[in-house]
């Protein structure tokens, strides 16, 4: 059976807010309090990354014993201080406020699909305006987050929708994987770190133009 465009799958951070910045400056001062300087190289890595791979990832590129209370003790840190970056305003991608109001226009399903945890992915919201999306599942709403695919199944799975008839819209190689994982299509638009090309990626510079057109053909190329 031929796939149908029936959703769209949006990630948050980096794809339609320009807050990976933010989390940038909460990790590298993350790493300061445990008297580190973060390499980028140990940054991208953590790019897209659930709360619990990115303080895994974290520890293990510092050098630092992840014992529970150290990695409890940084989950806090680290929230408190994304929610004073957060709080407020939060800067968009290019073209991607118009992406959203063409998919509402279209009558297309939708849902916000991002490994941030929901506490602070109400901040998100507080800037993208919720009447955009029917649903939204967070990273610490499912067993595993990207690049797993539960996060996508379960937004598929609140819309009513196979993963197949669905097109993400993603910005790292986490959050790509985890798409194609679960059965979508897959549109990247690469924002802070370079995204591998692979069958079945639609590629974009921005956001900026985007079509209904250009979603059904990423399904054709799903295939």
């Amino acid at each position: 059976m031929t796939a149908r465009l029936a959703g769209v799958l949006w990630d948050m951070d980096g794809t339609l807010l320009d807050s990976e910045k933010l989390w940038d400056i909460g990790v590298r001062d993350l790493a300061r309090e445990h008297g580190h300087e973060m390499t980028d190289e140990l940054r991208h890595a953590l790019i897209g990354a659930s709360g619990p791979n990115a303080l895994r990832l974290l520890f293990d590129g510092l050098g630092i014993e992840p014992t529970v209370a150290a990695v409890r003790s940084a989950g806090e840190f680290l929230e408190a201080r994304v929610t004073e970056l957060m709080t407020g305003p939060i800067p968009w991608r290019p073209g991607a406020k118009d992406a959203l109001g063409l998919v509402r226009a279209a009558g297309l399903a939708t849902a916000l699909v991002t490994n941030t945890k929901r506490s602070l992915t109400e901040f998100g919201l507080d800037t993208l305006d919720r009447a955009f999306f029917d649903h939204s599942v967070c990273g610490d709403e499912v067993a595993h987050g990207k690049p797993a695919p539960d996060i996508y199944l379960r937004a598929a799975e609140l819309l009513g929708l196979d993963p197949r008839d669905c097109v993400a819209v993603e910005d790292s190689p986490t959050g790509a994987s985890a798409a194609q994982a679960a059965g979508c299509a897959v549109i990247v638009v690469p924002c802070e770190i370079p995204v591998p090309d692979a069958p079945g990626r639609v590629f974009r510079d921005s956001l900026i133009g985007l079509t209904v057109a250009d979603l059904e053909d990423a399904l054709r190329v799903q295939g």
